[in-house]
């Protein structure tokens, strides 16, 4: 999704007492629970404070790295940012020393979703909004909440590939999918009857988010069924790469993960979000929204596997 400067990407030592939490409340999902972190201050307009992540989380790639839907190098490899792992910002497994308190944020996050919560969570695109996508509720929330069209669809957001066989109807390869996901990438398919009925009933398909990060992945993995997501702005206003620029948001949320800067918030490049491909139509795909990372994503859909646009 964008560029960071050279040189932005902090030492995450600097930081590392953010990974041990001193909970001054624990959150059960209500509405204003506050959070705590050693080092957190909160200034001006209240928020439902959740977590100060670690700055692995906080760091930033150049678009090549970070918009490459393909590219993956396991922890501990080279590539990505400061050799955190996969291209982008804090794509990689937490580090050992901060594991405590990433399984607590986990946590607390899971618990405010299952309470019908909105937690506001980064991505590896732009700020997201995530509830359960099987709670009725929740999802009418998130629409309140952006004040969005009601035929406008959410995306669905997963953990691993695996779990998109359960919701959707896949009528391409499972390597095509493995491909572009997790990555910049909105796939759009057939979905299936296990998908809640009160999410997107005007349509037939639904789009389907893996992120590029590891925090959202793993809350996907605690959660029993899929996340509805968003990005975290009132419909028509430009996505947020940092958790001051959706305050406006703040009293409706249940939690907020505070996962730092997400790209050059004075890049207009940094807030395109993710590129959304509908693939519903066997051998053929259209581009819905071209967003960050289209020309890796075309080159996949049309050297590789021979997919041509569905207006030809």
């Amino acid at each position: 999704m964008g560029t960071a400067r050279p040189g932005t990407c902090p030492d995450v030592r600097q930081r590392a007492s953010l990974c041990e939490p001193e909970v001054s409340r624990a959150c059960g999902g209500r509405r204003g629970s506050r959070w705590r972190w050693p080092g957190t201050e909160r200034r001006g307009r209240s928020r439902p404070w959740a977590w100060a992540a670690p700055a692995a989380l906080a760091c930033s790639c150049r678009p090549a790295e970070r918009h490459s839907p393909s590219r993956e190098v396991r922890p501990g490899g080279g590539g990505g940012a400061a050799g955190t792992g996969r291209a982008g910002p804090g794509t990689a497994d937490p580090p050992p020393w901060c594991r405590a308190g990433w399984r607590e944020a986990v946590s607390a996050a899971a618990g405010a979703l299952r309470a019908g919560g909105l937690v506001a969570v980064p991505t590896d695109t732009v700020y997201g909004v995530a509830c359960l996508a099987q709670d009725s509720g929740a999802v009418r929330s998130i629409y309140s909440l952006k004040g969005r069209n009601g035929r406008k669809p959410l995306a669905i957001c997963l953990g691993d590939v695996e779990r998109l066989y359960r919701y959707c109807r896949v009528n391409v390869p499972d390597e095509l999918l493995r491909d572009l996901l997790p990555g910049p990438v909105t796939l759009v398919l057939q979905r299936s009857e296990e998908l809640n009925k009160d999410l997107n009933p005007f349509t037939s398909l639904v789009g389907v988010r893996i992120p590029n990060h590891p925090f959202i992945r793993e809350l996907a993995r605690a959660c029993s069924g899929p996340l509805a997501l968003t990005s975290a702005n009132i419909s028509s206003q430009a996505s947020t790469l940092t958790v001051s620029e959706f305050q406006d948001l703040w009293p409706q949320l249940s939690l907020i993960i505070d996962g730092g800067p997400i790209g050059d918030v004075q890049s207009p490049e940094c807030r395109l979000g993710s590129t959304v491909v509908d693939l519903s139509v066997s051998g053929k795909f259209s581009i819905i929204r071209p967003g960050c990372a289209l020309t890796p994503t075309v080159e996949i859909l049309m050297q590789k596997y021979g997919l041509v646009p569905e207006s030809s």
